[in-house]
């Protein structure tokens, strides 16, 4: 019983970590260059648009259920010195690099997009408001990218050394 647990949480937490950081990896190679081309009210309604679909229930749980399976995970392994510290690692990078940034960077964005009447802002106002969130919320995603990647490779790594 004890090992059907530890692999199903190592397993579902590695595809959730894997599924994030193909979203990210996609969202920062793709979907930003492509909108950061459209004008401005274009770029902050296309924006707005996304951030409104993507709060969904899969997404959440496949988006922050990391958090969760990769502590659970690393509290499994605890026997395993190698893959414990590799699966603690990406636990924190995880919690900080998507739970925090995301939580307490990216939605205050969002959420300021989300409450701007966007048709009722002039030229200068819908300039003023996209350089107040585009710069910031793409350095924040890109913290993302990087963290999700690492915690990946980390529990591919603590996996081939995990027993």
């Amino acid at each position: 019983m004890e090992f059907k647990l530890k692999f199903i949480v190592l397993i579902l937490g590695l595809v959730f970590t894997g599924l994030t950081a193909g979203l990210c990896f996609t969202w920062s190679n793709a979907v930003t260059p492509g909108i950061g081309r459209l004008d401005n009210l274009s770029f902050l309604k296309a924006f707005q648009a996304m951030n409104r679909a993507i709060i969904n229930g899969k997404f959440m749980i496949v988006f922050f259920g990391p958090v969760l399976l990769l502590f659970l995970n690393t509290y499994l392994f605890k026997g395993n010195n190698t893959s414990f510290w590799l699966f603690l690692i990406a636990a924190i990078l995880f919690f900080i690099g998507i739970g925090l940034v995301t939580i307490f960077g990216n939605v205050p964005l969002n959420e300021l997009l989300d409450k701007s009447n966007l048709e009722a802002l002039s030229k200068i106002e819908l300039q003023e408001l996209r350089d107040k969130f585009e710069k910031p919320w793409n350095l924040l995603h890109t913290i993302r990218t990087l963290s999700s990647f690492s915690a990946f490779m980390l529990l591919i790594i603590g996996m081939l050394y995990s027993k």
